[in-house]
């Protein structure tokens, strides 16, 4: 067997750090590049999207229990000028529901109960925090600098098909939320996001069947009440 002397082992590890240290760098300086193309793509994909429909599917996870729900239906997007974005979303199975979201403040209607649930989309609960998770859309690639500490956890196929590169968001301040991932495809459009709460519970929401810039009223975001619906304030 042949022994390696140590003057040489010596002489090497120096070498071998200081290439471990470049490689690092150069792997770091890369991820960062594609996070910045990443981040501009989407920036340029909001500023030229005036308008959305597509079907959605919503799966919310129990950590405690360990149950997966999964709601199926269509959304509606409109981003309103200086507020954020117009949301609705009508859920069609397994029971109908209408959530609609305008500037931070929700309308969410279960026919079958005869009840509406009126409140702020931070706090939102249940079906409703379909809104949540669709906000990263209207955020511009200021606000994402701004408000979240970023990783590219690199590219990964939907369940759909779609090829996206997939994002961690981590908020800078403390939020209703701990942590959140955006799956975003070439275009700059984020297809399926995710928002992990403190207690480990996530929302994710992945769109498909898209339909970009088609004329949308604004007052179809309101949602009528028949008579007799019973209002909780959340």
């Amino acid at each position: 067997m042949k022994f390696i002397h140590r003057s040489s082992v010596q002489k090497f590890l120096p070498m071998f750090l200081i290439g471990f240290l470049i490689f690092g760098g150069v792997q770091a300086a890369s991820a960062q590049g594609i996070l910045n193309e990443i981040l501009s793509r989407m920036d340029a994909h909001n500023k030229s999207l005036t308008s959305l429909r597509a079907n959605a599917t919503m799966v919310q996870v129990n950590s405690q229990l360990g149950v997966a729900d999964t709601t199926e239906g269509t959304v509606a997007y409109l981003p309103i000028r200086g507020k954020n974005p117009a949301v609705r979303v009508d859920w069609s199975r397994p029971k109908k529901e209408t959530l609609a979201a305008i500037d931070k403040q929700y309308v969410m209607y279960r026919p079958e109960l005869a009840q509406a649930y009126t409140g702020s989309t931070d706090s939102a609960k249940g079906n409703a925090k379909a809104g949540s998770a669709l906000a990263f859309m209207s955020m511009s690639k200021a606000q994402l600098k701004q408000n979240y500490s970023m990783k590219y956890l690199g590219e990964a196929t939907l369940a759909n098909g779609t090829k996206t590169w997939h994002l961690e968001l981590t908020p800078t301040a403390r939020t209703s939320y701990k942590s959140a991932e955006v799956w975003v495809d070439g275009n700059g459009m984020p297809i399926q996001s995710k928002v992990t709460e403190h207690n480990s519970d996530s929302t994710t929401v992945l769109l498909s069947n898209l339909q970009k810039n088609v004329k949308i009223d604004r007052s179809s975001f309101k949602v009528d009440l028949p008579k007799g619906t019973k209002i909780i304030k959340s």
